[in-house]
């Protein structure tokens, strides 16, 4: 499971990375795939993207000239979130991904979680709220609408896409001030405590991961544990990078279905089901 996992977000992240030319020259592509969006983070201005980010077009649409429902995202929310819940988080998201390879870094001593994660983690849901809703409809733009998480604090943004741009582009670098500075501190910041805290973007800021979080407890990819095969050894509740107790595993807003439980347990009593497989229950 794990090689397994590790391939499939390397492969997807390849995927949605693929203009290779707008990496070497410093151009975003926006050929007709930029209509459709990834169910991961991914920065619409990442000079490989060929796709948009479910939550920047969240945002757009909030931004248009008067009250709209944006039906298209929340279809598009609905439509993933239902089959995979926060699988998507655990599976098919590149920011996700760096967040793990930075976390297998032997620097720090390793935790699973902050000091006070049970007010931390509604940090998601006020990022959502006040940030990706409130904050883009009228907050921070006034008259002129700004995609306020994406502009203020979104570090992925800030890694796939200022920096290869500026990086790439002269007249960029010349135009970058505070406002670059403030989301380069925010990356350095989450770079630094993803080396000793188990995803902190996921667990505490990430609004996709609080939108798909919603759907864990219904979503059709589940993990399902056989009670009547468990010793109660705990070895899948040791496992879990998010510190989840095993009657929380798959049900909890907070599990990204990474599949360390199912690989810990001994008794092969824990298994995905959903997409690939059929629940064992009668």
């Amino acid at each position: 499971m794990k090689r397994l996992r590790l391939t499939v977000q390397l492969l997807f992240t390849i995927i949605t990375n693929g203009y290779v030319y707008g990496f070497a020259n410093g151009k975003i592509y926006r050929g007709s795939l930029k209509y459709a969006c990834v169910p991961g983070l991914k920065c619409y201005s990442c000079p490989g993207a060929v796709a948009s980010c479910p939550i920047g077009a969240l945002q757009a649409l909030l931004n248009q000239r008067g009250f709209q429902i944006p039906f298209a995202a929340l279809g598009f929310f609905f439509l993933f979130g239902s089959l995979l819940g926060r699988f998507v988080c655990g599976w098919l998201c590149p920011f996700g991904l760096l967040q793990d390879l930075l976390h297998k870094i032997p620097i720090f001593h390793k935790k699973k979680r902050l000091p006070y994660h049970h007010i931390l983690k509604y940090g998601k849901y006020a990022v959502l709220v006040l940030l990706v809703c409130v904050g883009s409809m009228f907050l921070f733009g006034g008259f002129a609408k700004v995609p306020a998480f994406c502009k203020y604090l979104c570090p992925s943004g800030t890694l796939f896409g200022a920096i290869p741009l500026l990086s790439t582009n002269e007249a960029l670098r010349g135009q970058a001030g505070g406002l670059f500075l403030w989301k380069l501190g925010i990356l350095i910041a989450v770079v630094l405590l993803s080396m000793k805290i188990y995803r902190p973007f996921c667990q505490y800021l990430c609004p996709l991961g609080a939108i798909y979080g919603w759907f864990n407890r219904f979503s059709l990819v589940q993990i399902q544990w056989e009670k009547e095969l468990c010793i109660s050894c705990m070895a899948c509740e040791k496992a879990c990078p998010v510190d989840l107790s095993l009657q929380e595993i798959s049900r909890s807003p907070e599990c990204i279905r990474c599949g360390k439980c199912v690989d810990a347990c001994p008794q092969k009593c824990l298994h995905f089901y959903g997409i690939w497989t059929k629940s064992t229950k009668s």
